[in-house]
């Protein structure tokens, strides 16, 4: 009887260690699916499949999705006037007629060189400060890499226009 009650315990001991061993390969396996932190769309694929990384090594290059935004800038002078929640309009050369209404979420609490990319004459060689415009894209007609104009409709002294080359912001 022993022995029987001996061969039952081993059994049971060794189905613990295969479920344990199961939750274990099933646990690593969850480790391998990669998952983006937010909606977006594959720019590039860094590393190729079978690739050993480490951990929060980029893979992908994403482009987020939503929230829609527009980096653009704003010249010194201007500067007082601009505040984040600040109302913006967006248009886009696609789209001449379509506006796009948005809102500023950040403005750079320090100057920068203008970017080449910045396209309005009167900033190009001035310093000027960052901001981040999040647009309403409700139907999706701005996509990365599109080129907008950001009018802000707030305060005469602070309606502005800049080109803000989407591309380099994260506007799909």
């Amino acid at each position: 009887m022993d022995d029987a009650r001996l061969a039952v315990d081993a059994g049971k001991a060794e189905l613990d260690r295969a479920r344990a061993e199961l939750d274990l390969a099933r646990y690593r396996l969850s480790r391998t699916e990669l998952k983006a932190p937010t909606d977006g769309v594959i720019l590039t694929r860094i590393r190729e499949p079978g690739a050993v990384v480490l951990p929060n090594t980029p893979v992908y290059s994403l482009a987020v999705t939503n929230p829609v935004w527009a980096r653009t800038y704003v010249d010194e002078p201007s500067l007082g006037w601009v505040y984040p929640g600040m109302k913006a309009e967006i248009t886009a050369d696609s789209l001449p007629d379509k506006v796009y209404h948005g809102w500023v979420g950040f403005v750079s609490p320090t100057a920068e060189f203008t970017p080449k990319t910045v396209e309005t004459p009167g900033l190009r060689t001035d310093l000027v400060y960052r901001l981040r415009v999040y647009v309403d894209n409700p139907d999706k007609g701005l996509r990365q890499g599109m080129p907008v104009t950001v009018h802000l409709v707030e305060g005469s002294e602070a309606a502005t226009d800049a080109a803000a080359p989407s591309a380099a912001t994260g506007t799909p």
